[in-house]
């Protein structure tokens, strides 16, 4: 292949035989031609490599590498990739035709910044599609400059999700790619580094589609490292953020620690979550939310387990109450 495509897509693929088809076909039928897609093979252990040879376009590339986790598959894709743009696509989503269209779009209305999103649609585990909610952006089509991000990702379902954002290469590398060893919400740590440093370019027209992970009650073993590499890593971005940043910043980091103490109620470990919500405290302040998940915590397992079920399940009729966060997800 000549010449340096006008972006490149990176998708990163771990035992996804069942979806990759339908992703990989997503970008094939883009309204933009010129790209090339880097799929990393993170070590799958079933025939999705098989299903992307199957494929055969000269415009794919596939690169099988051992299994170290999608932040070093993205990392690897990036830096194979030959073009400054790269967009990223995780293997069991899709993209709508026009998605690379308004990426590049952005690219050439805001050439100040660095990152590139638009909205998306989230397809739920009984196939339904619904949009995410997201507070303090225009409600009807607009695109702009994302100003205060953290305001907004505090007390919204996240502006910028793993499948429907692009970045500059050079963007990427100076924040050290995307972190290695986080078993979730590695890329909610990344964005909120790159928003920390550069302009983003958001679009509110949705031009991709999110498929809702399962439960954390059938992968608790996701959560049995109980270091907090990404609530660490936010209170170091305290230190570099602009003054009128903070405030969000804090709002932000408190929001993560929330969900945490959810994830925790969920799995029946109340010692944590007690002390997720002592940290959410501490950054923001107490609010209904917070004080309900103390009196569940202050319940018996069984009792406190059954009830966050409740209240979750209660919530889904407005989705405010204990969202999954993108972050929430295998590769």
């Amino acid at each position: 292949m000549s010449g340096i495509p006008a972006i490149s897509v990176v998708i990163p693929l771990y035992n996804k035989e069942r979806e990759v088809n339908r992703a990989i076909k997503s970008v094939l039928n883009q309204t933009v031609k010129d790209f090339e897609l880097i799929v990393v093979n993170d070590g799958s252990t079933d025939r999705s490599a098989e299903v992307v040879h199957a494929l055969n376009d000269p415009r794919i590339r596939i690169i099988n590498q051992e299994n170290g986790g999608v932040s070093a598959a993205r990392n690897r894709g990036v830096k194979e990739a030959r073009s400054e743009l790269v967009a990223f696509l995780d293997a069991d989503d899709e993209w709508k035709p026009h998605f690379l269209e308004t990426i590049l779009q952005l690219q050439r209305n805001y050439p100040s910044c660095s990152v590139f999103a638009t909205n998306y649609l989230r397809r739920n585990m009984d196939g339904s599609v619904t949009p995410p909610i997201i507070r303090g952006l225009p409600r009807s089509s607009w695109e702009g400059i994302l100003r205060k991000y953290f305001k907004i990702a505090s007390k919204s379902d996240p502006p910028i999700w793993s499948s429907a954002v692009a970045v500059t290469k050079t963007s990427i590398a100076s924040i050290g790619g995307y972190p290695l060893g986080v078993t979730y919400g590695e890329d909610l740590l990344t964005w909120a580094k790159l928003a920390i440093k550069y302009n983003i370019a958001y679009s509110t027209h949705p031009c991709s589609i999110f498929s809702v992970p399962m439960d954390i009650q059938d992968r608790p073993g996701r959560y049995d490292n109980l270091t907090d590499t990404v609530g660490e890593e936010l209170e170091k971005l305290m230190e570099e953020a602009e003054s009128e940043e903070i405030e969000g910043l804090k709002e932000y980091a408190a929001a993560w620690h929330k969900m945490r103490a959810s994830i925790f109620l969920k799995l029946g470990k109340r010692e944590i979550a007690f002390r997720e919500i002592r940290k959410a405290i501490s950054l923001s302040k107490m609010n209904r939310t917070l004080f309900l998940y103390a009196l569940i915590a202050l319940m018996p397992r069984k009792m406190s387990m059954m009830s966050m079920k409740l209240a979750c399940n209660i919530s889904k009729l407005r989705r405010s109450f204990c969202r999954t966060m993108p972050g929430e997800r295998d590769p």
